[in-house]
């Protein structure tokens, strides 16, 4: 229980003056080993979730009832509810009473589950949704502290780098791009054990990626392999022409505002994508073993990169669900998900199954295709004895706008 959550006769800050300390922060912090910025998270968890009075002495709710309910029954840990709080009481006055309620409501109920990095995804997302405007003044200020110095020192060259969103997303989607390809290229050598075999760590490719880009910008006469990486900025149509919401890139947490979506676009290499428009075909049966372009973007904008641990999508491969050889599984969109290595080999030395279901229940049988549809994980037995299926893919994330 919070230190803020103790009877209101007696008050956190009379408890925590009458054990000589000067408040609520510092006695949670000496009690606890944690550091006084983190008790100071916990003891806004606890007023923000307590039961309160007015000055009649009538009981009130919870300023955040919801986050309140989800925290008492152990849905969400201390550190969840304090990024939520936190988001929810820095848009409190923009948004407005109603707004902030809806946001909290889908807070409280998506971030249940979901790891602690996972749900600062979600806050930012939540956040841009509920203070749209403030992103743009926002992006301005990260915009402005932009920076790349170089040095060198003890016989090195050394890089340091700090990008907004906008300025990054190429850069990070390229070198990412690169290091896929060299792990493929390092799966497919045929004696990895051989004196020449590449044992470069992520870091490594990662640096001989930005000198492979440079060499190429100056020569500019070969291909740079990157694994078909490619910068997808993503965005609802009305907020696009109507100059509002937000927007996110994949492979990025923070959204962007409609200003930098459009910025983005005017840099050329923009692709128009209609999903299941009738100039692509998105399902080949058996005519073609590999998903073809349009179909990874269709995979893309339901998956939002790897399905189940959410790498981007320049780090992931379209499998199929039913085997191609084993289960005669077709190339479509229903029996089709982005998974990372790790992922894949997971599912499948592991027992996991995977449903694609078109009305978001869980317990589809295996159709549906395009952003629509969600992708479920069914863990086996001896890791969930219920089996409860585990919602997976870019609907973990979004929200309803």
């Amino acid at each position: 229980m919070y230190l803020s959550r103790v009877p209101p006769e007696l008050g956190a800050e009379s408890l925590a003056k009458q054990q000589g300390f000067r408040n609520p922060a510092t006695l949670i912090a000496a009690a606890t080993g944690v550091s006084t910025g983190d008790a100071s998270r916990l003891v806004k968890v606890g007023e923000a979730t307590a039961p309160r009075s007015d000055l009649l002495g009538a009981r009130l709710p919870a300023k955040y009832p919801l986050v309140s309910e989800a925290l008492d029954s152990g849905a969400l840990g201390a550190p969840a509810a304090a990024m939520i709080i936190a988001a929810l009481d820095r848009c409190r006055i923009v948004a407005g009473v109603e707004r902030i309620a809806e946001g909290e409501r889908m807070l409280a109920e998506k971030a249940a589950g979901l790891a602690l990095d996972d749900v600062r995804k979600l806050v930012v997302r939540v956040e841009a949704w509920l203070d749209p405007d403030g992103l743009e003044p926002q992006e301005e200020d990260r915009r402005n502290k932009r920076v790349l110095s170089l040095f060198e020192r003890d016989g090195m060259v050394h890089l340091n780098a700090v990008l907004d969103v906008e300025t990054a997303a190429p850069v990070v989607t390229a070198i990412r791009g690169f290091v896929t390809a060299a792990f493929a290229a390092r799966k497919d050598t045929p004696d990895a054990d051989a004196p020449d075999a590449d044992r470069r760590t992520v870091p490594m490719i990662q640096a001989d990626a930005l000198a492979v880009f440079c060499a190429h910008v100056l020569g500019c006469e070969r291909r740079v392999p990157v694994a078909g990486a490619t910068v997808i900025v993503r965005m609802n149509l009305d907020d696009l022409e109507a100059g509002t919401g937000s927007a996110t890139v994949d492979g990025v947490d923070q959204p962007v505002s409609v200003g930098a979506a459009r910025w983005m676009a005017a840099g050329g290499g923009v692709i128009p994508c209609v999903l299941g428009g009738d100039s692509e075909i998105l399902d080949w049966g058996r005519e073609r073993r590999l998903f073809t372009r349009a179909q990874r973007l269709a995979l893309v904008e339901r998956d939002g990169g790897c399905a189940m641990c959410g790498l981007p999508p320049e780090m992931t491969k379209a499998h199929h669900i039913r085997w191609w050889k084993r289960d005669l599984g077709p190339t479509d969109l229903s029996n089709g998900v982005l998974l990372c290595e790790t992922c894949h080999h997971r599912i499948h030395d592991n027992g996991w199954e995977i449903r694609i279901d078109a009305a978001g229940s869980g317990s589809g049988s295996g159709s549906g295709s395009g952003s629509a549809a969600q992708v479920w994980f069914i863990p086996p037995r001896y890791v969930d004895p219920e089996r409860t299926p585990r919602l997976g893919g870019r609907a973990r994330f979004d929200i309803a706008a």
